[in-house]
């Protein structure tokens, strides 16, 4: 199973407004609109980490990924549902691009959201707490306008920035692998149905108890052992002598 990091960059809305609270801008007072100012993404479990931005050409840069997201199965991301994966989408068909091949989505801010009650569902912030370390530092807003007046300091701050992102993504995925709920099945991708759903590990499944659904039971299983994620999962097979006779009303 091909799964990706990512992670965006993106230029603000520029606007005329008359004042500074609860503005409300209409389409005539908008001067330049938002756009995707670079990316960062790797291949997971690979070392590389690639980079592209506006500086490689606007086009030249939605290309390439693009092409990572038609190769890939899976997508990780943090936030990506609502922000990421459309706002790249609305450059694609801006750009007159076809949507690339399908690709499932796992959105850690999601899962940190659903699993868990940290007092800040920041990346930086649940990445730390959880001992992983934090987002690169940087000057705050000022290197966004400094990237878009083509600053090369600027520049040079952003993609470490950025690539930095989506180094933490992968260690933040690696740490909240085995609460995702619904993981795409990595048995189902490489054809191996005996291994681990969330994490792909062979020979680690442990038969614990078993997993009851409203009216049907079924073998239970964890991933353990020095290389098990720790992730619970269910056999697809009932346990015929449990099955109920009678349905509720």
């Amino acid at each position: 199973m091909k799964i990706l990091l990512l992670d965006i960059e993106t230029a603000p809305n520029l606007a005329y407004v008359w004042g500074m609270w609860q503005q409300n801008i209409s389409m005539d007072k908008i001067v330049a609109k938002g756009h995707v100012l670079c990316w960062s993404a790797k291949w997971y479990g690979e070392s590389e980490t690639m980079f592209s931005s506006v500086r490689d050409g606007e086009k030249t840069m939605l290309k390439r990924i693009h092409k990572l997201l038609d190769k890939a199965d899976v997508v990780i991301h943090y936030n990506g549902r609502s922000f990421d994966i459309p706002t790249l989408n609305k450059e694609f068909v801006t750009h007159g691009m076809t949507p690339p091949a399908p690709y499932k989505q796992v959105d850690l801010l999601t899962v940190v959201r659903d699993q868990f009650r940290f007092p800040i569902n920041k990346l930086d912030y649940v990445a730390q707490t959880l001992g992983l370390g934090g987002k690169v530092r940087h000057p705050g807003f000022q290197m966004w306008v400094d990237c878009m007046a083509g600053d090369d300091a600027a520049w040079a701050k952003m993609e470490k920035y950025n690539r930095g992102d989506v180094i933490l993504l992968e260690k933040l995925y690696d740490k909240l692998k085995p609460w995702v709920k619904n993981h795409p099945h990595h048995g189902a991708f490489d054809g191996r149905p005996t291994v681990c759903p969330n994490c792909g590990e062979e020979h680690t499944l442990q038969r614990r108890g078993s997993a009851v659904t409203r009216d049907v039971r079924y073998p239970r299983f964890q991933c353990v052992g020095p290389t098990g994620c720790g992730a619970w999962s269910r056999g697809k097979k009932a346990l015929s002598k449990t099955r109920t006779t009678l349905q509720g009303i």
